[in-house]
């Protein structure tokens, strides 16, 4: 009797969560020969449920099982459909196979949409090859690294963003919307999304500090003098340079030219930042100190877009070939070697990659595939 109590209790149970069952699909052979004109009674309903629980436990833990061993099936057919990699594309025209042996073509997911994307693009000048079917991705708000030996391609690829110049195949998405298709007044209008820091600040020398902070204010929007007062001061004081802001650029030493320049790449409120080689002649301790500015620049820039609800959050893009500002400042790593990305992905998966050409140049060994032709 207790048993039966139990298994009643337990059809209660199970009716209450998942609805009352079809008695058809448990009970072929008993049919009820006559219909009721209302709901059966207390007692009846409780007989039922003694009789399910009793009678049809073994029939119903058969079929659940067999029910999960489909779902296990199908579920290990799709897992295997998604982590089948994509094919090995061919290396590019007059390569051989041996020359991109080490790219394994490897991209780690960032969980985020590419604010920046290169697809299959190539760029030739003259008979040097520099990207040659280069697939990269800039993910939205973070700071990604390209990173990767000097010469082979990195300030290249910032030109392309900007659309200073264009693929001779392939395409350059910002945003989702291609670079070299644009009209000329749509590129203006998207280079308005860029700040630019150059590798030695490229400030005019005949501009005082504040001037040259102050020029694409000028340039681009109607603010007025207050206005623009304001947004220079707090963007110099922002780099440090709140008091140096009358002095001309041959007054300034080079740490100070590149934080101009990093507050001039500020002054419209840009989506995406970008850097080109900004660790370039600077000592260790300016190189450590540019770096944290870089996190903290950005981390304040992304509190201010979700205040702001911008539809876009703040991308930073540091190019450079120099490993200890990567370790400090990415977020997501490219390597970019031949024309052509090695492996990408967060700075994590990178640093402890498996892949030969990755381990030398992040840890520095002068042994492995890169050697100095």
């Amino acid at each position: 009797m207790e048993e039966s109590e139990s298994a009643a209790g337990k059809g209660k149970d199970e009716e209450q969560a998942f609805g009352p069952r079809d008695p058809q699909a448990w009970f072929p052979e008993e049919q009820p020969t006559e219909s009721h004109d209302g709901p059966e009674s207390e007692h009846e309903t409780e007989v039922h449920e003694e009789e399910r629980g009793a009678g049809q436990a073994e029939p119903q833990d058969a079929q659940q099982q067999e029910e999960a061993q489909q779902e296990t099936s199908e579920s290990s057919s799709r897992v295997s459909v998604v982590d089948e990699q994509p094919p090995r594309p061919a290396p590019p025209p007059g390569a051989s196979e041996e020359d991109y042996k080490f790219h394994s073509y490897k991209v780690y997911p960032s969980g985020r949409p590419d604010a920046v994307e290169f697809i299959d693009v190539y760029k030739a000048f003259g008979r040097s090859h520099v990207l040659r079917g280069l697939n990269m991705g800039l993910p939205e708000g973070m700071v990604s690294m390209i990173l990767g030996p000097s010469g082979t391609g990195k300030s290249v690829c910032i030109k392309h963003i900007v659309g200073l110049l264009y693929p001779d195949e392939g395409d350059v998405l910002v945003h989702g919307e291609s670079v070299p298709n644009m009209s000329d007044d749509d590129l203006f209008e998207t280079r308005k999304k860029f700040g630019l820091l150059f590798q030695d600040g490229a400030l005019f020398g005949s501009m005082n500090l504040y001037d040259n902070v102050a020029f694409p204010l000028r340039q681009h929007t109607e603010k007025g003098e207050d206005e623009i007062e304001e947004i220079v001061m707090r963007r110099l004081k922002e780099v440090g340079l709140g008091d140096a802001a009358p002095k001309m650029p041959n007054e300034l030493s080079g740490g100070m030219r590149k934080r101009s320049g990093f507050a001039r790449a500020l002054v419209l409120e840009p989506d995406i930042v970008m850097f080109d080689e900004p660790d370039s002649g600077l000592d260790p301790v300016r190189t450590a100190l540019l770096g944290e500015l870089i996190l903290e620049i950005h981390r304040d820039a992304m509190e201010e877009a979700k205040e702001k609800q911008k539809p876009h959050l703040p991308t930073f893009t540091v190019v450079t070939h120099d490993v200890m500002t990567a370790r400090r400042v990415a977020d997501y790593i490219n390597v970019l070697w031949r024309g052509r990305i090695v492996e990408a992905g967060p700075a994590e998966d990178m640093l402890n990659s498996e892949n030969p050409f990755i381990r030398q140049f992040l840890s520095a060994e002068s042994q492995g595939p890169l050697a100095m032709d």
